[in-house]
């Protein structure tokens, strides 16, 4: 086993088995919501995901904090006292500002361990296309691989990791600024459904937009079967806000074109879906490229 511990931010939305299974430690995010704080763990020990999606629609205002550097240095400086090196895999950094904390830890750090090593990565990437780069670094942790060659196959493999999303309900794009207020109450009333993406910067970005829910759906299945990679350990990873029917329905169609392997269904947490609201469904998979185009990075 590789002598370096990985480390992400619970914006990664895996499954907490999956996290403890993979030795990953993860640091909870902090979130509002009703006028109380909570922790986001990954097995939701503050706040259930159904709660969590049921104030969401009852209307409860809520927000999210990034991780500060204070808290890196909480959890770094235990792991680098044990002879411990490091590689924090977290969320986005056009996204949060939770990557240039860790990198504000990360130096103070050096200073105070220069035997240590501690290397943190923009992974451009989100809720489970996070989880799924964690997922992939992981597993070749425990191949046996150095952490320069994990860091090096993160770098290379990231832009790979394709990440779909729709929405159910256009307001909580509205109130994020995502969307003006005119279009999300033309696009409600229309039944107008948008597809979005992570594209290779890390930025949620519009991918298109589909009438109805069907439709949403079936474009988030056409996203991974056109591009998805053969892979030995292949994995699919959906994602929703409290609608666990719709994801079904996609996974069900998923695994009618290519076997049951490697699908899992799981909530999107509570940083993310903050901002997409109830009724929001994802997928994240190891794809050509982030625009859906033959690219092959490695």
């Amino acid at each position: 086993m590789s002598d370096f511990i990985i480390v992400t931010d619970s914006c990664c939305d895996m499954p907490d088995e999956l996290a403890r299974e993979l030795g990953v430690v993860v640091i909870p995010m902090v979130f509002t919501l009703g006028g109380k704080t909570y922790h986001n763990y990954l097995d939701w020990r503050e706040l259930s995901a159904r709660d969590f999606y049921r104030m969401l629609g009852e209307g409860r205002i809520g927000a999210t904090a990034a991780v500060n550097p204070e808290t890196f240095i909480d959890v770094f400086e235990p792991l680098l006292k044990a002879g411990r090196d490091i590689f924090y895999i977290g969320l986005s950094a056009a996204l949060s500002s939770t990557n240039s904390a860790s990198i504000i830890a990360i130096d103070e750090l050096r200073g105070r361990y220069p035997d240590r090593t501690v290397h943190s990565t923009d992974t451009l990437c989100a809720s489970l296309g996070e989880g799924l780069l964690v997922y992939l670094v992981a597993k070749k942790r425990q191949s046996g691989c150095t952490l320069a060659e994990a860091v090096e196959y993160a770098d290379a493999v990231k832009r790979n990791v394709c990440h779909w999303f729709t929405v159910d309900d256009l307001s909580h794009l509205k109130r994020g600024g995502r969307i003006s207020a005119t279009t999300a109450l033309i696009g409600n009333a229309l039944n107008i459904k948008p597809i979005l993406r992570i594209d290779d910067n890390g930025c949620l970005v519009s991918a298109g937009k589909v009438r109805g829910r069907k439709e949403a759906i079936r474009t988030l299945a056409r996203s991974c079967t056109d591009s998805l990679l053969p892979f030995d350990d292949r994995r699919i990873f959906i994602v929703h806000g409290g609608c666990e029917e719709d994801a079904g329905i996609l996974a069900k169609s998923l695994r009618r074109e290519l076997g049951d392997e490697g699908i899992s269904v799981s909530p999107i947490g509570p940083v993310i879906g903050m901002h997409t609201g109830p009724g929001a469904l994802g997928i994240a998979f190891l794809g050509t490229s982030r625009s859906g185009d033959s690219d092959c990075a490695f």
